[in-house]
């Protein structure tokens, strides 16, 4: 396997389309500086599947795109084909049949990368699984560029170990075994899953077990419940039936009562109406006696009142007059009281009006007083404003400088604070804290952005799993609801078969089917099952044998004699062929045809076969008496007769049929097994699927884990650069307000001053104006004093003036209220006077004569009343005697009414109760239908000790049983019977795990011992090579591999080196050159042991001297019989050892250009 050409498209500098082949095992890559000659190894390490930028020599995998130059616009992609020769077939699996294998890898500006193997688009896995066990891989031992001879030799033992590792093959066997590991680990997640579901199904099942025991012993009360019920229904109907037949008895009796008291009730309602015409006449006599009676009575009420009236009359005259006169003198007397208090009133009047104008006199000159006092008091008031107006200016000039002052002072205060505390938050700001860690957050992110990536690639192959394993369980499913549907469609086929071949064989005969069944013969096999004819020949022997193929095979016809009597219908055939062997038949016999357990030759016998009808015709002439001859397609030809069977469908004969039955329940048992393997298969990927789900999620958590840690750390980055630019911002206004401060101080102090001056200025003027204050003020005192005296003797002239208004006002009103109160007491005595007189003139008239008269006419009309009681008293005893005898009349009716009405009531009551005990008898019966029961039977089964006390009882003790099962869930039984077949089944899957699993574990027992023995056995290889060729590239010199543990598995390699005249020691102290040479050493080393296809070396050369150059060339001239080496130098001596130089140029800014020498045809064309 070698690399044949390598094709790049947009990759890098190589921006347009480029072929680089590799016709030899030794090429050279020569060029300037920067011109894109490590940009070809780059390439190579990108398509094996590298999938860090860092490695690539970019910030991101869209940096391998061709970004552009300053003649050149970007490209949106970029490929690169790798082109394997692979004649030997070095490469493993499906790709071992390719003699060339080409590798692609794709990507676009949006970061999507496509890998392609042989054009066909797979998985970076696929690509790295390709190269597993060759030696090859994006950061394997077979690529050494700038800088890997450095990582090579001081790479902890740990990393040195994984090139041996790949040297060994091992990778492939770590891969299995990391598969295995985590097959291990979902087969055990999926085993305590299991365990879990199977304990919590244990629990289950022990409950489910305790229902389903209840459910089956309530089932069992229940029906005893159901029987006891029906039982006391029989009873409760016996105990209804006889009470009901009671009570018609009753109903009987109390019809003839009810007759014999309607009957009285007739007879005393006819009394009544004969005694209510006669109460009838005895009433109106009555009513008209009562009429005179009370007319009588009201005209002696009437007179009564008369007579009252005028004796009331004489008394109220009498006490009127003696009102009148009492009237009469009370007004006279308050009349002569009147007049003495006006007299006494008006002197005092006359009295106050001089005192009242003297007052108004000496208020009037007080007045005149205040007013000169007042006039006084303005005068002092203009003169004081004057004043206050003209020395108020240097006063308030100089609270109005002072207050300034203040305030001044004030803000040179607030300014001084204010520097200080900005000085304060300067000198903290001097040292930002935020730039370490914003250094410090600048590494976390790029530490997990590279975890990102790898984190999206392992969720990227993990989907791919998990899609391959949906599609495989897809087609898992889709191939067993085929093998359902074919097992169905075999199912369908074999009902019709069977159904057909019944019919063919006469099971439809009823009259023959009993006499099979009354003989014990219906389970015989008939002929035509016991039958097997060769393939071809069913419709010839079906032919022949015709209606015998439904004979029932017997071992002996003996007995049949004695029972053929008994079949009065229908075509039986009975067959007693032995069991043995068959006689031998010749080849051209149809009894050749036949294979059967039972001999059947005497059926066949003189039958011969051909296989067509011409052959048969010839052959006729040929046949003895009694043979004939059949062909294939059922012709039957004797020497004299021809026979042709020929049938409607395509369900062929009764033979054929038979056949295909019995293929069809071999394909059924086939297909049974073959549905339940997929069913369990169907299992088992359905627990992988769940298994590769469960890691899918979990790697997408971690993804999204790691995604918003990374937001996280970017947003704290953000926040850090933000407050860090804030600081900055800070400082700078911090300076700029301590300058403004300044220059705001330096002017305050300025107005300071100033101010100060003017209010020493304005003081001086104050003091000039304090002496004439003074002066105004003792005037304004004199002149308070003069106008407070004014108006102090003005106010009290003023309140007796108006005390004394006040009095004569009221004296006036006394006045005139007096005299009005005696015109109305004069007005008064005149009408009392006039009301006396009329008073005497009425009690002048004679009134007695009419009084006398009145009761006169009173005494003859009391005389009157005496007559008419009487004759009412007679009329009313009448009338009682009357309703004396009616009344009893009613009695009696209404007790023969009421007895009618009390047996009316119990004749209903008895009837309601006989319907009532009808309804419950029928109620009965109906609940014992609706059981499935009828009353005959249940009285008929019924214990004859039966009393329904005691079933009544019964039923309580089962209902408290059925109680005391609590809830009762009569599922459980068949949920049981279904949660027991999946324990049995979860059981088995179990089983199966744990084979399963110590199958694993067996695995990695073997995977690690072949994995120790390899990497010893390489380890041990490597060495000696390191050994041999150590010296080789030194000119002398030991260098060795140690192993820094005991655990081959695990265990870090070291390097220990020793040059010419130096001393051991470890390869990390050696020079540059040396520690260049020592990985040449120990990577040729590694090929001897398990060669790469190819070695790409970059520039290792570069610390070496020409002497060293030497050693190195001739030793890769030496090893490119094996190895295909591919190198970039700068070294001359390098370029002549180069059986083919590639040249890459860079004349086009920015664009890498090749061009390829053939050395070999070089030197021939100089020659």
């Amino acid at each position: 396997m070698r690399l044949k050409a390598i094709k790049l498209a947009g990759f890098k500098s190589f921006v347009d389309p480029t072929s680089v082949p590799f016709t030899t095992n030794m090429t050279g890559i020569v060029g300037p500086n920067g011109c894109g000659k490590s940009n070809t190894i780059d390439a190579v390490r990108w398509v094996m599947g590298e999938s860090s930028a860092k490695y690539l020599r970019g910030d991101a995998m869209t940096d391998v795109i061709f970004n552009g130059s300053s003649e050149r616009k970007p490209v949106g992609k970029c490929s690169v084909d790798l082109i394997f020769d692979n004649s030997e077939g070095k490469l493993r699996g499906e790709y071992a049949k390719y003699n060339e294998v080409a590798v692609r890898r794709q990507v676009t500006r949006d970061g999507q990368s496509t890998y392609y193997l042989n054009g066909t688009k797979c998985r970076r896995k696929d690509v790295t699984d390709l190269f597993l066990g060759t030696g090859l891989g994006p950061r394997s031992y077979a690529i050494i560029e700038q800088g890997m001879i450095s990582r090579l030799i001081e790479a902890k033992p740990e990393e040195l170990r994984v090139y041996v590792e790949e040297a060994a093959g091992i990778s492939r066997y770590k891969e299995r075994r990391r598969e295995t590991e985590n097959r291990m680990r979902r087969t055990q997640e999926n085993l305590e899953r299991l365990s879990d579901i199977r304990e919590e199904l244990e629990r289950q099942l022990a409950h489910l077990q305790r229902q389903a025991q209840a459910a089956e012993k309530y089932k069992d009360l229940k029906a005893q419940e159901r029987e006891k019920k029906a039982q006391l229904q029989a009873l409760q109907w016996q105990t209804l039936d006889n009470d009901y037949r009671q009570r018609e008895q009753q109903i009987g009796q109390l019809q003839v009562t009810f007759e014999s008291h309607m009957a009285a009730q007739r007879s005393a309602d006819a009394d009544i109406e004969a005694l209510r015409l006669q109460h009838g006449d005895k009433t109106e006599a009555f009513n008209q006696a009562q009429t005179r009676f009370y007319e009588v009575g009201a005209q002696i009420a009437r007179q009564e009142q008369k007579v009252e009236h005028q004796s009331q009359m004489s008394l109220q005259l009498d006490r009127e007059l003696a009102d009148a006169e009492r009237s009469l003198l009370e007004a006279q007397k308050e009349l002569e009281q009147d007049q003495l208090q006006l007299e006494d009133v008006s002197e005092k009047r006359m009295a106050l009006e001089p005192e009242l104008e003297l007052l108004e006199a000496a208020e009037e000159e007080a007045s005149e007083a205040l007013m000169l006092a007042e006039e006084g008091q303005r005068q002092w008031q203009d003169d004081w404003d004057q004043f206050t107006q003209r020395a108020s200016e240097p006063t308030r000039q100089a609270e109005v400088a002072q207050t300034r002052i203040q305030n001044t002072e004030q803000q040179l205060q607030r300014l001084q604070q204010r520097r200080g505390k900005l000085q304060d938050e300067q000198h903290q700001l001097e040292h930002n804290p935020e730039l370490e860690e914003i250094q410090l957050l600048q590494e976390q992110c790029s530490e997990q952005e590279l975890h990102s990536e790898a984190l999206q690639e392992q969720v990227d192959e993990l989907q791919a799993q998990l899609q391959q394993g949906e599609q495989a369980l897809e087609q898992r499913r889709q191939q067993l609801q085929q093998q359902r549907q074919q097992l169905q469609q075999h199912l369908n086929r074999q009902t019709t078969l069977q159904a057909l071949q019944s019919a063919a064989l006469g099971e439809g005969s009823e009259s023959v089917s009993h006499w099979l069944e009354s003989h014990q013969l219906a389970r015989n096999p008939r002929l035509a099952e016991q039958l097997h004819v060769e393939a071809g020949w069913e419709k010839a022997v079906e032919t022949v044998l015709g209606d015998y193929l439904q004979a029932v095979v017997l071992d002996d016809l003996d007995p049949v004699q004695h029972w053929l009597d008994s079949l009065s219908d229908g075509q039986l055939a009975l067959s007693c062929a032995s069991v043995g062997s068959e006689p031998a038949a010749a080849a051209q016999d149809l009894l050749s045809k036949v294979r059967s357990e039972r001999d059947v030759s005497s059926l066949l016998h003189g039958v011969q076969v051909a296989d067509d009808l011409a052959a048969a015709l010839n052959r006729r002439s040929q046949l003895a008496a009694g043979q004939s001859i059949v062909t294939p397609d059922g012709i039957w030809i004797g020497r004299d007769w021809l026979r042709v069977n020929r049938q409607r469908g395509d369900e062929g004969g009764m033979l054929a049929r038979q056949q295909e039955l019995e293929q069809l329940a071999e394909q059924i048992e086939e297909l049974d097994i073959d549905v339940e393997e997929a069913e369990v298969d169907l299992d088992s990927d359905q627990l992988k699927l769940r298994g590769q789900q469960q890691q899918r999620e979990n790697a997408q958590r971690e993804l999204q884990q790691a995604s918003q840690k990374l937001i996280a750390l970017r947003s704290q980055l953000a926040g850090k650069q933000a407050r860090a630019e804030q600081f900055d911002v800070r400082r700078r206004q911090l300076q700029s307000e301590l300058e403004e401060i300044s220059e705001q101080q330096e002017l305050e102090r300025e107005q300071l001053e100033l101010l100060r001056e003017q209010w020493q200025e304005a003081m001086a003027a104050v003091d000039e104006d304090t002496d004439q204050r003074e002066q105004l003020q003792l005037r304004r005192e004199q002149v308070q004093s003069q106008l407070q005296q004014a108006r102090g003797q003005a106010g009290q002239h003023k309140d007796r003036r108006h005390q004394l208004q006040l009095q004569l006002q009221g004296l006036n009103t006394s006045e005139d209220s007096l005299k009005q109160a005696i015109e109305r007491l004069a007005s008064q005595l005149q009408t009392l006077r006039q009301r006396r007189e009329t008073i005497i003139e009425q009690q002048s008239r004679d009134h007695s004569a009419d009084l006398t008269e009145l009761k006169a006419q009173l005494d003859e009309m009391l005389e009157q009343r005496v007559d008419a009681e009487e004759q009412m008293q007679q009329r009313r005893k009448e009338l009682e005697q009357v309703d004396t005898r009616l009344r009893e009349l009613e009695q009696q009716r209404s007790d023969a009414e009421k007895h009618a009405l009390e047996v009316r009531n119990a004749l209903e009551k008895v009837r309601m109760e006989c319907q009532a005990l009808d309804i419950r008898r029928q109620a009965l019966v109906e609940q014992l239908k609706e059981s499935g029961l009828t009353l005959h039977e249940v009285m008929q089964a019924m214990p004859e000790q039966a009393d329904a006390e005691q079933w009544q009882q019964e039923l309580q003790r089962i209902a408290e049983r059925i109680q005391r099962l609590g809830a009762i869930n009569l599922a459980a039984i068949e949920e049981y019977q279904t949660q027991s077949e999946r324990k049995r089944y979860l059981d088995e899957q179990n089983a199966d795990l744990e084979k399963a699993l110590a199958t694993l574990e067996g695995a990695i027992h073997k995977i690690d011992r072949e994995t120790r023995t390899r990497f010893k056995e390489t380890f041990d290889h490597i060495n000696s090579g390191l050994a041999e060729l150590f010296p080789k590239v030194f000119g002398g010199g030991h260098a060795s591999l140690e192993l820094t543990g005991d655990d081959l598995l695990n265990t870090g390699v070291a390097i220990m080196a020793r040059p010419p005249g130096k001393k051991n020691s470890t390869i990390h102290l050696l020079s540059g050159g040396e520690k260049a040479l020592t990985a040449i050493a120990l990577v040729f080393s590694i090929f001897q042991l398990n060669p790469a296809p190819f070695c790409m070396l970059d520039e290792v050369d570069a610390p070496l001297d020409d002497a060293n150059v030497g050693r190195y060339a001739r030793l890769v001239k030496a090893m490119s019989d094996k190895v295909q080496f591919i190198y970039i130098t700068h070294n001359k001596i390098a370029m002549e050892m180069a059986d083919q130089l590639m040249g890459v140029t860079m004349q086009e800014p920015g664009v890498s250009r090749l061009v390829s020498v053939d050395v070999e045809e070089a030197a021939e064309m100089i020659d």
